[in-house]
C-alpha cells in the first residue's frame, strides 16, 4: 500500500505549549531535548492491536440509531479487530445503565465472540470552576472506572477538558462547543487557564486514585481545549506524578505534525504511552488499496499527503508500546450528495480501517 507523509486532516488549532509559565514552558522543552538526545532503541516485547472504538457506532455521527452492545461486539468480530473500546455514553456504555447482571451479561458476550476489551472512554470535563460540576465529572469517572474492573478492561482514557457534543437534528456536531460564541475561554470569562490547568490537574490526582482504587490505569489523551499540544499532556501527567496516571498520545491531536516535532512526541512520552487511536474515512485506489481521505477535499477523494502511520508505528515499536491503536470515526459522515451517511457507509468504513492499519503492521512485521 502506498504511504504519505503523517496525518495532517485532523489536527487542532495551531498553538505551542505549555502553560504561558515561561520556567514551565523551559522544563518540558529540555526534558525534550534530553529525551532526544538519549533516543530509544528498545524493541517491542508484546504485539499492537487493532480495536474499535464505539463513538464510531453510538449513531452521533450517521443516520439511524446506534448499534447495542452485542452489535456493536459483533462488528467487532465480522471486521477483525482484536478488541473493542467501550464509550461510557448511551446506549452502549452508561455506568448507570448497565446492572451487575448486565456486566456478567457482556463479559460473556465478549468471551463467546473472543474479543477483549482493553480499554473504556469517558469523556469527562475536569476544567470547570464551579466545584458541583467537576464533582459530577469526577462521580462520572469514578464509575467509568468501576464499569472497567467488572468488565475486565485495564485503561480508563480522560480528557481534561472535553468541550462535548451537541445532538442537533439528531446528529452530532462540534459547531456548537467549539465555535467563536461558546469557546473554551468564553466558557468561564472569569477564570484564567493557569486557574482552570489547577482544577484539572486535581481531579486527575482523584482520578488516579480511583484507578487504583479499582485496579485500572488512567490515561490522558492529548486533546485540546485545555491541553494545548502533546507537551501540556506530558507535563500534567508529570504534575500529577501517579503511577496510576499515564499517556494516550494520538498522533491525529497533534497540532503540528512534521516528523521532527512527531518524534520529540513519541520519545519523550515513552513508557507513559499506553494507548491511541487513529481515525478519518477511507477509500480503494485504482489498485484496490485503502487510502486515507483528506478530509477537506473529501468530495474529490484525493489522498492525504501526510499519513506516515508507517513511521508512527516504527517509533511506538521503539519505545516499548505493546497496546492499542483504535479506530474512531467522531465526526458528522456527509456524502457527496450532502446527505447525512446511513449505518451502511460507517461499517464499510469500520472494515477499510481494519484494513488500512492491518496493512501498516504487517509492512513493519507486527
Amino acid at each position: 500500500m502506498k504511504r504519505r507523509k503523517f496525518l495532517a486532516s485532523t489536527g487542532a488549532a495551531a498553538g505551542a505549549a505549555v502553560l504561558g509559565n515561561m520556567a514551565l514552558k523551559n522544563k518540558v522543552i529540555a526534558a525534550t531535548e534530553e529525551t532526544n538526545i538519549k533516543k530509544s532503541t528498545a524493541r517491542r516485547t508484546g504485539k499492537i492491536k487493532i480495536g474499535l472504538y464505539g463513538i464510531t457506532y453510538l449513531g452521533v455521527w450517521f443516520d439511524g440509531p446506534g448499534l447495542t452492545f452485542e452489535e456493536f461486539v459483533g462488528k467487532g468480530k465480522e471486521y477483525g479487530y482484536d478488541g473493542i473500546e467501550l464509550d461510557n455514553k448511551r446506549p452502549q456504555g452508561n455506568p448507570m445503565d448497565i446492572s451487575e447482571k448486565r456486566r456478567d451479561e457482556m463479559r460473556n458476550i465478549m468471551e463467546k465472540a473472543g474479543i477483549e476489551m482493553p480499554c473504556i472512554a469517558a469523556n469527562n470535563d475536569f476544567s470547570s470552576p464551579v466545584p458541583e460540576q467537576r464533582e459530577c465529572q469526577l462521580l462520572m469517572v469514578k464509575e467509568t472506572a468501576r464499569l472497567a474492573r467488572d468488565l475486565g478492561a485495564k485503561i480508563v482514557r480522560l480528557f481534561a477538558a472535553w468541550p462535548g457534543v451537541v445532538i442537533r437534528n439528531g446528529v452530532g456536531t462540534y459547531d456548537l462547543t467549539r465555535g467563536s460564541v461558546y469557546s473554551f475561554e468564553a466558557q468561564y470569562p472569569f477564570a484564567t487557564r493557569l486557574e482552570r490547568w489547577e482544577y484539572a490537574r486535581e481531579c486527575l490526582k482523584e482520578a488516579a486514585g480511583f484507578g487504583e482504587e479499582f485496579g485500572v490505569i488512567m490515561a490522558l489523551q492529548n486533546h485540546a481545549p485545555l491541553l494545548r499540544d502533546w507537551r501540556d499532556c506530558y507535563q500534567m501527567v508529570k504534575e500529577v506524578d501517579s503511577p496510576w496516571l499515564k499517556i494516550c498520545l494520538d498522533a491525529p491531536m497533534m497540532v503540528r505534525k512534521d516528523p521532527e516535532w512527531v518524534e520529540n512526541a513519541v520519545r519523550t512520552v515513552g513508557s507513559l504511552q499506553i494507548h491511541s487511536h487513529f481515525g478519518g474515512e477511507f477509500f480503494r485506489d485504482e489498485s484496490g488499496n485503502v487510502q486515507l481521505m483528506v478530509m477537506k477535499d473529501k468530495y474529490f477523494k484525493e489522498t492525504i499527503d501526510w499519513a506516515d502511520y508507517d513511521r508512527y508505528i516504527q517509533l511506538m515499536n521503539e519505545i516499548g508500546f505493546s497496546g492499542y491503536f483504535s479506530y474512531e470515526l467522531c465526526h458528522h459522515v456527509r456524502l457527496q450528495d450532502g446527505t447525512t451517511a446511513k449505518i451502511d457507509y460507517i461499517h464499510e468504513q469500520a472494515k477499510m480501517a481494519r484494513e488500512f492499519m492491518n496493512n501498516i503492521l504487517a509492512n513493519n512485521n507486527m
